[in-house]
């Protein structure tokens, strides 16, 4: 009957999603998780007997944390300020340690609870920069409204000006380049307007293996010339969900788009279908919907730190003829869908942009 507990209260504490580590009074671990080993980078064997001091040296917040707890018996969190750092990678945890007491009262260790905040702080992330998108929305249309005004009149004095010259005039063709760059302008105006414009979602079944499909299929065509090799892996069981057909196709038009330019040749483009495990849409008056993503990744060089901090702020761009304005739309699309964009580059394994919908039907 003992072991049967035993054996029952260590499959409760193995099947929890935290991380759950134990230590003896002098700080020594004799109990870890398998959520706790996958956090800490470090095996249960590796682990057991060991110092939980040495086990996280390079995670100084962490430690002083622990040991705080083990030398007075309190009860301390955090949840704000520890990092555990595992080679190039770096988790944000929350963490908890409480006193371990035996059952006349007599503490007996520290228990440390480690709780993967990845996802959290991805989702404070995409909340600030849909909050920053929408300020620079709204100056962005009081300033496209300005513009668009006074740039009409010179549209349609530079057409009326061409009218007055003959066709073999040469100051004709200066028009003609005054009313190309004229249109340009008027293309960023409406962008502008578009970015900042409240969404008008036209919502119906969008089958989205068959948008990507299409996609891929016309810029294959589109790069002929150039050999890159354009992937694509879905996950059958995903069904049509609600959304924007036309919205989404602009959206993954885009991202396909800068995917392939970002490769040389013989570069190579996956576009991927998952359901997703970690995420669920949780809507007031709704049931709980479960998330979808679609994974762009190239094996290019990826992309610069300062760059990928400000790459979805609107007019920053590092193409010689980009506007800026792509990626900023491509945010407000999924925003619009109630779903969220992120992206992941290394040098070494190229660029990925996940774009996360809800699987509603």
């Amino acid at each position: 009957m003992v072991d049967r507990l035993e054996n029952y209260y260590a499959n409760v504490v193995d099947s929890v999603g935290d991380g759950v580590i134990v230590l003896d009074n002098t700080g020594a671990v004799t109990l870890v998780n398998p959520a706790a080993e996958e956090l800490a980078g470090v095996s249960r064997r590796q682990a057991l007997g060991h110092l939980f001091s040495e086990i996280f040296k390079d995670d100084r917040a962490l430690n002083e944390l622990v040991a705080k707890t083990v030398s007075t018996g309190m009860s301390v969190s955090d949840h704000e300020n520890i990092v555990i750092k595992r080679g190039s990678r770096v988790t944000p945890v929350g963490t908890s340690t409480s006193p371990l007491l035996s059952a006349c009262g007599e503490r007996i260790g520290t228990i440390v609870l480690l709780r993967d905040l990845t996802n959290v702080r991805e989702l404070e992330s995409a909340v600030r920069q849909a909050d920053r998108l929408s300020s620079l929305g709204a100056l962005a249309a009081g300033l496209a409204h300005e513009i668009k005004n006074p740039l009409g009149g010179i549209k349609g004095a530079a057409q009326l000006l061409e009218m007055e010259f003959p066709d073999n005039e040469d100051l004709r063709e200066y028009v003609r380049v005054m009313l190309k760059e004229v249109q340009r302008v008027n293309v960023i105006v409406e962008e502008l307007l578009g970015l900042a414009s409240p969404g008008r979602l036209k919502l119906g079944k969008v089958n989205l293996h068959r948008v990507l499909s299409d996609i891929v299929l016309l810029q294959k065509n589109a790069c002929e010339g150039k050999e890159v090799y354009l992937q694509q892996y879905f996950d059958p069981s995903i069904p049509p969900i609600l959304a924007d057909e036309a919205l989404l196709t602009q959206l993954f038009l885009n991202l396909i788009k800068n995917a392939m330019e970002a490769v040389g040749t013989g570069g190579v483009v996956k576009v991927t279908s998952r359901v997703l495990a970690d995420y669920a849409l949780t809507q007031k008056g709704e049931r709980r919907a479960r998330m979808v993503a679609i994974d762009i990744s190239d094996n290019g060089p990826g992309i610069p730190a300062d760059v990928l901090e400000n790459m979805f702020t609107p007019f920053f761009t590092t193409k010689s003829q980009g506007t800026g304005l792509g990626l900023s739309i491509c945010q407000k699309i999924v925003s619009e869908h109630r779903g969220m964009i992120r992206v992941d580059s290394d040098p070494s394994r190229g660029t990925v942009f996940t774009v996360m919908l809800p699987l509603v039907q």
